[in-house]
């Protein structure tokens, strides 16, 4: 007991001993662990850039005692790197060390991160444990953004449009740079506003800051700016604003010029303040009826010419040519005469021009540009036809008599009437000029133009005064007058100017007084003096009355008209008596205007004298004398009487003082004595005297002699007028001089006419001898003229001389300088100091006097290049730099022009490129200085060992930046024996199949130079070691096949496993080639490839990789070893998935079918294609097609081909469209599916056009589907999205009905369908879209018609235009058949009678008969007659084959025999049986309503002809009965319309009524209901089952008179359904049928009317029109002739009621 004591007490003492010593080495094993929880690791962020001595941890908090005098612990650092860190293992505290150095997290420091250990041993235990410190380094923003070049620079064109991003040049490690972390690193870009380029700022934007993408923002315009300078700023994104750093660049945008303006004519004189032209007209003149070949090319002034405005489109082979056409004109047929070259607008006369017909032209010169530029330019172009000396200008009068008051002021009109009442009218006309427009005549007076003048315009033309005149000084003007044209001149006219008497002169007396002496012996009467007064006015103004005032004391009278005064009768004169008479002498003016003088007469009487002198008869005489009057010639008698008979002697005392005259002193004849020269002295006054011997017996008289004149003398030229004259070019009409010719002779012998011998097409003479110049001089062209004046006299036979006159032509500024060369293109080394002259551009101007000057016209050119004003020399103002330049060709093209200081012209442009040649400013870099390779001991030819680079900062781009690479030779020649170097890639490769010592060093130089001028270069060496063969792996295959891997295969799918092995050495695999997509990916230690990247067999089929192995060792060294073991080929092949859907070629196929198409024709074609192959690719077509009739499909597709074909006849279906979906399956329909609409139009010949054309249908089939594009665009414009379809080609048609065939031409019938109306376009509108555009499709079939193929017309098709021509033929007939239609009425009308008195007896019998009926027992239950067409059969529910949803049906109401006709077919006080049932189409019967027509009794009355059953389809279908013929009454049934809520379309598409309006058939077996009513069948027909009647008096229903119905139905098109052979009676519906109550819709024909009066919606609502409706409507084909027959007969009056509709053609298009 007590050993068990003792025992359990060691053994608890061992225990806690044991918890002692356990607890004390638990204690010492937590030393060095961490004293706190979380992440093992410590990190601690710290700022780039810290002092010194900063804290990084201020306690690692490990747990034991590291100091003292017993640590537990001792702390160390491993891993310090550089010794950045210092660690105080007493306090555990970690501090920075940056002594002499700064902490840098940005290159070339980039100390991201600083990793130590701090390792603590456990001194008990003996542990180790390493706590990770991580010390993140922040970053500062310390650094700025710095751009990677210092300029930037891009070429914009001016067209490019606002919103483009022109610049990308910032993106990627191109723009700025910031070696900062985060977001101090992260750059924004901004454009800064640049002072000094204003308008940069607001053109460019960088909306997206972060990609620097520089984005236009306003149009450029190169004619106003050339270049912009934009400031961009790069700034990075540090959170404080306040710290972020900015720096900026330029970039410089070069605008290039583009195709923005048109051309323009020059000369150009701009309007101020613009860069328009004025408007130019240039001037050409012809004469009429010349030869062409005579004046072409026309000369045009200036000479047509016109230039692109943009004249710097880069480079030259893209600008632009010029092309001029003549673009409208006046006269319209312009084009007969004048054609212009398209390229040089040389100017041609096409024929002669009869001025008759045409005066001048005005034409509209086009330029546009050869690129289709829609800015054209345009220039006016007068042409005038000159006259030809073939029609002159004419009087219409030969001489023109006019008259004018002397008194009249100055402007006064003269009038051709002495009363002055009217104006003198002098019309001229010009047969080259219409009569009824003035023919701008010029009218020359030759004589007295300073007195009058004519008015110089118009075809009636005034002479008006220009200076007083005066009758008394010349009462006659007698002049000459000429018309001319400008060319040619008319016969001159004569002028005769009367000067109509004023009184404005007084009666003279010759002198004031006289003195006379008389004799006592004188009688009374006797004869004392003669007084005369002279008044120089004429007529009564000149009638001058005498009369004694006083002094004649009785003894005197005066004779009152002659002045004579006599011895009054009774006087008787006494000696010494004296008188002074005072005489008046008045003229006969009126008495307010009457003049008068007097004078004295004073007389002495004297004692009688018989010694009076003689007296001549006449005091005065005048006479006229030619001066070709011969001498001796007798001309006047001067014979004397005296008183006494003394003999009288004659003398001319006076006025002949050359004795020209001769005087018979005895006869007092005289005579001619010596020749007349009226020139020298047209007029003799001579006094001769008559005397009797004694001193006072001589008396006097005066002779006029004037002198006449003879044509004796020629022009002759006044030889003081100059005969040097001048004349100044580019002026038409200008005065050139004048020359004047006399003629001493008088009257016409004296009238002068001016013309030129020579140059008269350039100069024209008027008749007063101005010259003036007839069109435009050109100096240029001749400069000196020696002109030839012709004067001649208007004499019958004229006399004539000549003047030559020198003329020289005056130049004038009308030419712009014009350079030398138009442009001119230098080559300009770069870096060439500035005043260089480096080209001398010249320019001339033809001018006289020019002095040309030189500038620059580009604004930004001046920065860079000066031009000598005077010389032309353009030199540089700096140095170029070849690398300031972005573009490949460091190009600058700048404008210079030349002007003419002291001219007005335009100036001439030129364009200067200047080509800066790059000189070559740098030397090629190696990237390093030594490069190290390694290579295989049996390496092959071949065999990369390394690849040197090198580069070179010259532009990019230029022979200067190519750098190439070579061996140096001469340093190591063995090593450049067995190596090469790659000149372009700088791959070092082997040059021979090595065979060295393993480890042995070869040395290689690499030089590296550039294409320069001069080449530049640098050396590099390249150390090669040849390795041991132990340490290069070797591939288990030379190849390596995989399986084909799927196309779909997901990332990492594994494809290929290789492997190769090395003696000692760790493997690394990689893929050198074939890769380079990075689609595969291969792990490195195990030789596994696998997919990295989607794979797609449609873009790559297979791949190709060679892998290579090379050892660890290698792979540090970052190198690679190739050898004939270490590398192999991987053939990795994809297979393909069906991983693509088919793709239709179109969205919608739009298509026609004809109505008379076959079964099974063609329609149109549908492709789907797959990007897949093989079987993915192949496709399965089939359709979707809604119902169409009874079940079936309208359209049939080939399954494999896509050719969708008619399944059914489309017969009276025109303007019907059917619309459904085709399904693309592929993997031959197993696979991927995808559907397209496709719409087929119903049409006819109705629609089509036929497009006849000159070549044969082969042609345009084998061009059939570019032709159709061609048409359907032009259709397209009219209505977009319309195709066209073609429905057959083949020869062409013609002749009398288009019997007659061309096969040299074709006949392509098209038609075009509207997608908006889904039906073909109207003929006529399809035929206005192409015919009114026929020109230009002419021109784009021409490529594939073939030269000369063109389309001839576009007619009517061959039916359409002979159902024209028989329509046509009917109205011929038209009399005949009014005629016949009236006699047929007028015989109807007893008829008419007969009929309305059987109606009433009729409609009695049926009453009594329906009353009688009603008393028997009904064979079935009978269901109530409602009072409508129709009733609603409420709410019940029908079940058929197949459930249905809840419907509305209506069916027809049972008809009242009382309220039916019998007859007629008319029920009367109703309005559904109205004749506006239908409005008839034309062309269709009308119904004809015969004479017996039976209304059917009352349901249950009767056993009806049939029933009306519902099949699966849901259709009603009348069917006849009898057991024995179920199933052919099957196949012989009337499909029926019951319910008007729904509407079929031509598609087949039902539009269900609203769920509210639906309700259901409480018993479905209520067929009773629907058999024995009527019903509308499917093809518009109306039948009624009807029921046998149960009297003994009815007959049986006949078959034969049933089966006549449905003939009758037959040929009328209405109904294709067979007789039904009625053999046996039903007595009512089998229990088993049963309905669908599947909808269907009531068709009826195009009567909204009609539809209206027979249904009706409940509620009153009225059944929709069915003009908006298109029904699919078909029938059933006839197969069965009709065999069965019954032995009963039926009377007429129970044949099945159709009512109106028993011989109704319905239409089968639009109901």
């Amino acid at each position: 007991m007590l050993q068990r004591f003792c025992l359990w007490k060691w053994l608890a003492v061992g225990i806690a001993i044991a918890t002692i010593l356990a607890g004390c080495l638990a204690q010492n094993d937590e030393d060095c662990k961490l004293a706190r929880t979380g992440p093992p690791a410590t990190i601690i962020p710290i700022d780039e850039e810290s002092r010194n001595g900063t804290v990084l941890v201020d306690n690692m908090l490990i747990k034991g005692i590291a100091g003292g005098p017993d640590p537990t612990i001792e702390l160390s650092l491993k891993d310090n790197v550089d010794y950045w860190v210092i660690l105080d293992p007493i306090s555990q505290r970690l501090y920075l060390n940056s002594t002499g150095r700064i902490l840098d997290r940005d290159p070339p420091m980039s100390i991201q991160s600083i990793v130590v250990q701090v390792q603590c041993v456990n001194k008990k235990v003996g542990t180790i444990i390493n706590h990770e410190v991580r010390i993140v380094v922040r970053d500062r923003n310390d650094n700025s953004p710095r751009f990677q070049q210092q300029r930037y620079h891009v070429a914009v064109n001016e067209l490019t449009p606002v919103g483009t991003t022109i610049f990308t040049g910032f993106s990627g490690n191109n723009g700025a740079t910031d070696i900062d972390d985060g977001p101090n690193g992260q750059i924004e870009y901004v454009i800064r506003y640049n002072p000094n380029d204003k308008t940069s700022n607001r053109t460019f934007d960088i909306p997206l800051t972060l990609s620097g993408a520089v984005v236009l923002r306003e149009r450029l315009n190169y004619e106003e700016k050339t270049r912009y300078f934009v400031i961009v700023q790069a700034n990075d994104r540090a959170q404080n604003l306040n710290e972020r750093r900015t720096s900026t660049t330029t970039l410089t945008v070069d605008v290039l010029d583009g195709d923005d303006l048109g051309p323009m004519f020059l000369p150009c004189v701009l309007v101020n303040n613009t860069r328009d032209c004025r408007p130019l007209t240039y001037q050409a003149s012809l004469p009429e009826l010349t030869d062409p070949a005579r004046v072409n090319p026309i000369s045009v002034t200036p000479p047509i010419q016109a230039i692109d405005q943009d004249r710097n489109i880069q480079p030259p082979s893209d600008q632009p040519g010029i092309l001029y056409s003549i673009l409208v004109g006046t006269p319209e047929d312009y084009p007969q005469y004048f054609h212009m070259n398209l390229t040089t607008a040389v100017l041609t006369l096409l024929k002669p021009i009869n001025r008759d017909l045409h005066q001048k032209f005005d034409l509209v010169i086009k330029a546009e540009q050869d690129n289709g530029h829609p800015l054209p330019a345009f220039a006016n172009l007068h042409i005038e036809v000159l006259d030809e000396n073939n029609q002159k200008p004419y009087f219409t009068r030969s001489m023109y008599e006019g008259f004018i008051l002397e008194s009249s002021p100055v402007g006064t009109t003269i009038s051709d009437n002495q009363n002055l009442t009217s104006p003198l009218q002098i019309v001229v006309l010009d047969n080259d000029v219409e009569e009824t427009r003035d023919p701008q005549l010029h009218l020359f007076l030759n004589d007295y133009s300073m007195i009058f003048t004519v008015t110089q315009s118009g075809i009636t033309r005034y002479l008006t005064l220009l200076q007083p005149v005066d009758r008394e000084v010349q009462q006659l003007y007698t002049f000459s007058m000429t018309a001319s044209d400008g060319v040619q001149e008319s016969v001159p006219v004569t002028v005769n100017i009367l000067v109509i008497d004023a009184n404005d002169n007084s009666p003279t007396f010759s002198n004031i007084s006289y003195n006379v002496k008389i004799y006592t012996d004188m009688r009374p009467g006797e004869g004392v003096i003669k007084l005369t007064a002279v008044d120089a006015d004429e007529g009564p103004n000149g009638q001058i009355v005498y009369e004694i005032l006083a002094g004649d004391q009785g003894d005197f009278i005066i004779n009152d008209r002659t002045g004579l005064i006599t011895i009054a009768p009774g006087v008787v004169l006494s000696v010494g008596q004296s008188y002074a008479l005072t005489v008046k002498a008045s003229d006969s003016a009126p008495p307010a205007q009457r003049r008068s003088s007097i004078t004295t007469v004073y007389i002495e009487v004297l004692p009688p004298n018989n010694q009076s002198p003689p007296r001549f008869p006449q005091l005065m005489y005048s006479l006229e004398v030619s001066e070709a009057m011969r001498i001796g010639a007798i001309l006047l008698n001067l014979q004397a009487f005296d008183r006494e008979g003394d003999p009288i002697r004659y003398l001319i005392q006076n006025g002949d003082p050359q004795q020209v005259f001769n005087l018979s002193q005895s006869s007092g004849l005289l005579a001619l004595g010596r020749p007349l020269d009226r020139e020298s002295t047209d007029r003799y006054i001579l006094i001769v005297t008559a005397s009797d011997g004694r001193p006072d017996g001589t008396s006097t008289a005066t002779v006029n002699i004037v002198v006449t004149d003879v044509n004796d003398n020629g022009p002759v030229f006044d030889m003081f007028l100059p005969k040097n004259l001048s004349v100044q070019e580019e002026e038409a009409n200008a005065f050139v001089g004048q020359v004047r010719a006399t003629d001493p002779d008088a009257g016409v012998n004296g009238q002068v006419h001016y013309s030129l011998t020579n140059f008269n097409h350039l100069f024209r003479i008027t008749s007063n001898g101005s010259i003036y110049t007839a069109v435009k001089l050109n100096r240029e062209v001749r400069d000196y003229y020696e002109l030839t004046v012709e004067a001649t006299d208007r004499a019958v036979d004229p006399r004539r001389s000549t003047l030559t006159l020198a003329i020289k032509v005056l130049d004038i500024d009308d030419n712009s300088p014009v350079f030398t060369n138009a442009s001119y293109t230098v080559c300009v080394p770069e870096n060439l100091p500035p005043g260089t002259v480096f080209l001398q551009i010249e320019a001339k101007d033809v001018d006289l006097g020019s002095d040309v000057n030189y500038r620059i016209r580009t604004q930004e050119a001046l920065q860079y290049f000066a031009l000598n004003k005077y010389t032309g020399e353009l030199s540089l103002l700096k140095s170029l730099d070849y690398e300031s330049f972005s573009d490949t060709e460091a190009t600058f093209t700048f404008l210079v022009e030349a002007f003419d200081s002291k001219g007005t012209m335009p100036p001439g442009l030129a364009t200067v490129t200047v080509r800066v040649k790059d000189m070559n400013d740098y030397s090629p870099v190696f990237s390093k200085k030594l490069y190290r390779g390694m290579v295989a001991p049996d390496a092959v030819k071949g065999t990369i060992i390394t690849t040197v680079s090198a580069e070179d900062h010259d532009p990019p781009g230029t022979p200067a930046s190519r750098v190439r690479y070579k061996v140096d030779v001469v340093q190591f020649p063995y090593s450049a024996s067995i190596f090469d170097v790659d000149e372009n890639s700088g791959r070092v490769v082997t040059r021979v199949n090595l065979n060295e010592e393993p480890s042995t060093v070869f040395k290689l130089v690499v030089i590296a130079y550039d294409d320069g001028d001069p080449v530049k270069f640098n050396t590099t060496t390249v150390e090669i070691a040849v390795l041991q063969p132990s340490v290069i792996p070797r591939f288990t295959q030379d190849e390596y096949r995989p399986p084909p891997v799927s196309e779909s295969a997901p990332k990492g799918t594994m494809v290929a496993v290789v492997t190769a092995a090395a003696l000692n050495q760790t493997i690394v695999y990689s893929i050198v080639s074939g890769n380079e997509e990075d689609v595969f990916a291969i792990n490195n230690r195990t030789g596994v490839i696998s997919v990295k990247k989607s794979l797609d067999y449609e873009s790559v089929k297979s791949y190709d990789l060679r892998v290579q192995a090379d050892s660890l060792q290698v792979v540090r060294s970052n190198l690679r070893v190739p050898s004939k073991s270490n590398t192999a080929k991987v053939f990795i092949e994809v297979k393909d998935e069906n991983d693509h859907v088919p793709v239709f070629t179109k969205k919608l196929y739009t298509g026609g079918v004809s109505e008379d198409a076959k079964m099974f024709s063609s329609v149109l074609k549908v492709k789907a294609d797959d990007k897949d192959t093989g079987n993915y690719s192949a496709m399965q077509y089939r359709l979707i097609i809604p119902p169409i009739k009874d079940g079936k499909e309208g359209f049939v597709i080939e399954a494999y081909t896509g050719l969708i074909k008619t399944a059914m006849l489309f017969k009276n279906m025109r303007r019907s469209y059917f619309k459904f979906q085709v399904i693309a399956t592929d993997n031959y329909g197993k696979g991927l599916s995808s559907k397209a609409e496709v719409l087929v139009s119903v049409v006819n010949q109705l629609d089509m056009q036929v497009i006849v054309s000159n070549v044969p249908p082969t042609l345009v089939e084998q061009n059939k589907d570019q032709l159709i594009g061609i048409l359907e665009r032009y259709v397209q414009d009219q209505i977009p999205g319309a195709t066209v379809v073609v429905e057959s080609i083949g020869a062409r048609r013609f002749g009398d009905g288009y019997s007659e065939e061309d096969y040299t031409k074709s006949d392509l019938m098209v038609y075009a369908i509207d997608p908006q109306t889904n039906r073909a376009i109207m003929r006529n509108e399809l035929f206005k879209f192409l015919d009114g555009k026929l020109l230009d499709i002419n021109k784009e079939f021409q490529p594939y018609l073939g030269q000369g193929g063109r389309i001839l017309e576009i007619r009517t098709p061959d039916v359409v235009a002979n159902v024209k021509k028989q329509a046509q033929a009917v109205g011929y007939t038209e009399g005949a058949l009014l005629a016949l239609a009236v006699i047929i009425i007028l015989c109807c009308m007893p008829a008419i009678l007969i009929v309305m008195v059987s109606y009433r007896q009729r409609q009695a019998e049926c009453a009594k008969t329906a009353r009688i009926q009603m008393a028997l027992p009904a064979g079935k239950p009978a269901t109530t007659a409602a009072n409508n067409l129709y009733e609603e059969l409420g709410d019940s529910t029908m079940r058929g084959y197949a459930q249905q949803e809840q419907q509305q049906l209506l069916r027809p109401s049972l008809l009242r025999p009382e309220e039916l006709s019998m007859e007629s077919g008319i029920d009367p006080g109703q309005e559904y049986y109205g004749q506006d049932y239908y409005s008839y189409e034309h062309g269709y019967e009308l119904p004809q309503y015969g004479s017996r027509r039976r209304l059917l009794s009352p349901s249950g009355m009767y056993d009806e002809y049939g029933e009306v059953v519902v099949e699966n389809d849901g259709g009603y279908y009348y069917s006849p009965h009898g057991s024995t013929a179920e199933e052919w009454a099957r196949k012989k049934r009337i499909k029926l319309i019951v319910d008007p809520e729904y509407e079929t379309s031509s598609t087949g598409e039902d539009s269900a009524p609203d769920s509210s309006q639906r309700n259901r058939l409480n018993n479905p077996n209520i067929q009773n209901n629907i058999n024995g009513n009527i019903y509308i069948a499917q093809n518009g027909s109306v039948v009624r089952t009807r029921r046998v009647c149960l009297g003994n008096n009815l007959k049986v229903t006949s078959p034969v008179r049933l089966g006549k119905q449905f003939k009758k139905l037959d040929k009328l098109a209405v109904t294709h359904e067979e007789n039904v052979p009625l053999n046996t009676l039903s007595k009512g519906p089998s229990s088993s049928d049963k309905m669908n109550t599947r909808p269907c819709s009531v068709s009826f024909a195009s009567s909204t009317i009609g539809a209206e009066n027979i249904v009706t919606k409940p509620g009153g609502s009225k059944m929709k029109s069915t003009e908006e409706q298109e029904s699919v409507v078909d029938n059933e084909d006839v197969k069965e002739p009709l065999e069965s027959h019954s032995e009963h007969t039926q009377s007429d009056e129970e044949e099945l009621w159709m009512g109106p509709w028993n011989n109704l053609h319905i239409p089968m298009t639009k109901l």
